[in-house]
């Protein structure tokens, strides 16, 4: 079953929501520091981590999958946020500059499909950052998050995800290394975990936070075949002469 709309939202308002929100919120702004004049949509939940980028990014739009439901997103200014089908979604080929897609591949009912129509709407040499639950990690067996909703991905399993709908791999990295505990010095101790956690690129991080390029392949010219002369097999034929001897005889 997928999770609705207001469960993630409720997630983020507690405690424990709040400090997982910062600290992937944390890698991802590592990633993309500065997006003036890039055109971004988030896909799946990704309102909470849009609001960042508003002032400085060409434009922000969020898109929930259908079966997600959507929330009123900005509270304050015009509405960007739109409710969609993950492998439909309504934009142009190549008007995207930066697509962040998370809670959303591990509830996809084609996780390839849905990467395939993020390739189409990002611009040649656009990125998309993937946030997927880390299937040996403890958040992806914990029913008190989102991330343990849904399919879980291993690096090999995300790798071959993303090279089959033609992404090229660019940057991994991990959060969420401390266990999703709701007491208030657990939490206060994230971040410090977090950054000392980071350093040993621990393979039991809650998720895999993974930047992809578009990759785009120059067609390969087809040459025409050259047209083949039929081989004739020679056969033997009376000569006229023979002919009329033997009409003559």
């Amino acid at each position: 079953m997928s999770l609705d709309v207001v469960d993630l939202r409720d997630f983020y308002s507690t405690n424990l929501g709040i400090v997982a929100g910062r600290l992937i919120a944390t890698k991802i702004r590592a990633r993309w520091s500065d997006l003036r004049g890039q055109r971004v949509a988030g896909i799946g939940f990704a309102a909470p981590y849009l609001t960042m980028f508003r002032d400085e990014a060409e434009r922000v739009v969020s898109f929930n999958p259908a079966t997600q439901g959507v929330l009123e997103w900005p509270e304050n200014g015009p509405l960007a946020a739109a409710l969609v089908e993950e492998t439909e979604l309504p934009l142009a080929d190549g008007c995207l500059d930066r697509v962040l897609a998370i809670h959303l591949l591990e509830e996809a009912d084609s996780a390839l499909d849905t990467l395939r129509e993020i390739w189409r709407v990002l611009a040649p040499g656009g990125t998309v950052m993937l946030v997927a639950p880390n299937r040996r990690g403890v958040w992806a067996r914990s029913d008190a998050t989102p991330f343990g909703n849904g399919r879980p991905f291993s690096r090999p399993q995300l790798t071959r995800l993303l090279r089959d709908a033609l992404f090229s791999p660019v940057n991994w990295t991990e959060a969420l290394y401390l266990p999703p505990m709701f007491h208030g010095w657990a939490l206060r101790s994230a971040p410090a975990y977090e950054r000392f956690a980071g350093r040993f690129a621990s393979p039991f991080a809650g998720v895999h936070i993974v930047e992809a390029s578009k990759q785009v392949f120059r067609p390969i010219t087809v040459r025409a075949k050259r047209a083949v002369s039929p081989k004739f097999t020679p056969v033997l034929l009376p000569s006229p002469a023979a002919g009329r001897v033997a009409g003559g005889a």
